[in-house]
């Protein structure tokens, strides 16, 4: 570790002449918090703040902040995965209190390109509908930060802006929004007229690769067959692209016992933010969304978490 020696007087410290890479400087949890959760709250909402202390502003030329580039992303990478293991509300906190950081450290040392990787890096675990640790929830708290921030072009911040409004659409723990479809046999019905303990809608097309997995996990794993079974359960597939024809003569792609239909007005395409394919929501008996576009992982997990539950 480099040792900054401690000067006299008012002022930001600054590192030596020609100052090394370091490694990233990890936060360490207090002793006395012993709850695992509580740890990992602590954790999350103070991951940053030994690399993002602003009284520490010189180091090599070639890094970021002291931090080599593939470092600094293993790191973003695990604090995303970090973030997933807490509860929403608490993972925005933390995404909120990191941006702050972030934003303070770019506003200290303009020249250094710390705010800008670190913006890319977040966007991209937190955002990429491809990414296995994606949340529009917590990726929406990053856009509208970015929404309002000077550290930004005014053109960035519109982007911004619309989407962060994108991304707020049904949100976690909201009322999903209702919307019509028409299934496989013609008949006309609505989200909510679909009665369950919980609905997994799945925005999806029978020739996308990793809409069939799913179709599989779901009918492979015991827990979730049963839920489906006993009629807790129920999943419903919407079609949300144009060619409606082609749809219907894949129809025996999908599982029977779900309810398959097309988004016949376009009032899903419009009211939900599908991104990619499949795009996992799952909601409960009232259409409160529990999961927001969620990677099949966390999905099944939750499904067999919950299949135990009377």
């Amino acid at each position: 570790m480099l040792l900054v020696p401690v000067l006299l007087g008012c002022g930001p410290r600054r590192a030596p002449a020609e100052p090394s890479s370091r490694a990233f400087p990890r936060a360490e949890v207090p002793a006395l918090y012993s709850d695992g959760a509580e740890r990992a709250i602590w954790l999350a909402e103070h991951y940053w703040d030994k690399y993002l202390d602003t009284t520490v502003l010189s180091w090599a030329a070639d890094s970021l902040n002291g931090v080599s580039p593939l470092d600094l992303e293993k790191e973003v990478g695990t604090y995303t995965t970090l973030l997933g293991m807490l509860s929403v509300e608490s993972g925005k906190a933390a995404v909120g209190r990191c941006f702050g950081q972030l934003e303070a450290y770019g506003l200290a040392n303009p020249s250094s390109a710390v705010f800008r990787e670190g913006v890319r890096l977040l966007s991209s675990y937190l955002g990429d509908p491809n990414s296995p640790v994606r949340s529009d929830d917590l990726y929406q708290v990053l856009a509208a930060r970015l929404a309002e921030s000077q550290l930004v072009s005014e053109a960035e911040r519109g982007r911004y802006a619309w989407e962060a409004a994108k991304f707020n659409l049904n949100h976690t723990g909201s009322k999903a929004a209702d919307f019509p479809y028409i299934d496989l046999s013609g008949r006309r019905g609505t989200l909510y007229g679909v009665s369950a303990e919980y609905l997994v809608l799945i925005f999806g097309n029978p020739d996308c690769n990793a809409c069939r997995e799913l179709m599989e996990q779901m009918s492979s794993i015991p827990a979730v067959v049963d839920m489906q079974a006993s009629g807790r359960l129920r999943v419903m597939d919407i079609y949300i692209d144009e060619e409606v024809a082609l749809w219907r003569s894949k129809g025996d792609t999908y599982p029977s016992a779900w309810i398959n239909g097309y988004d016949c007005d376009g009032a899903a395409s419009a009211n939900y933010h599908i991104r990619a394919i499949p795009s996992i929501y799952l909601l409960d008996a009232s259409k409160t969304v529990l999961l927001k576009d969620a990677p099949t992982e966390r999905l099944l997990q939750l499904l067999m978490s919950l299949s135990s539950r009377i």
